[in-house]
């Protein structure tokens, strides 16, 4: 079976002198993920991350135009079935965490470091996203890559 397309919203924010990602809990198995979800038609790739953000997590924030990479899972479905999706990932600096949205009281939402973030999702590409990101200068640059120590 060919791999599905998702969108995927890596949340985070300042916090001393680094930063923290925001991880919700899945609905089915309670894991740690990052919002993602389908693409949302009339909306960017960017956009639609946002958008899952806002739908799943309560985020309103700006996601950043170019993805970060990609991570691959298996999507459970019903009666035990799966299938494997390929999920695109964007940056997204949050700027406030709403108490009403769409999702609330299916999951939890959650601030780690990103060295305890990457040690609590389940894909190894997620975890190396999470290890490498480095957020943007205030100065408007893009989002930059770091080694991913460990």
């Amino acid at each position: 079976m060919a791999a599905r397309n998702q969108i995927g919203a890596l949340c985070w924010r300042p916090h001393g002198s680094g930063h923290e990602v925001l991880l919700i809990t899945s609905r089915d198995t309670g894991r740690w993920i990052i919002p993602k979800g389908w693409l949302v038609q009339g909306l960017t790739a960017a956009g639609s991350a946002a958008r899952e953000a806002w739908e799943e997590a309560g985020i309103e924030g700006r996601p950043e135009e170019q993805a970060l990479g990609y991570f691959a899972y298996r999507k459970g479905l019903d009666e035990g079935r799966a299938i494997p999706c390929v999920v695109e990932v964007f940056a997204l600096k949050v700027d406030r965490l709403t108490d009403r949205y769409p999702e609330k009281g299916e999951r939890r939402r959650k601030w780690f470091r990103p060295e305890k973030a990457a040690k609590k999702v389940d894909e190894p590409e997620l975890r190396q996203l999470i290890l490498s990101f480095a957020p943007p200068v205030e100065d408007g640059r893009k989002p930059t890559k770091r080694a991913a120590s460990g």
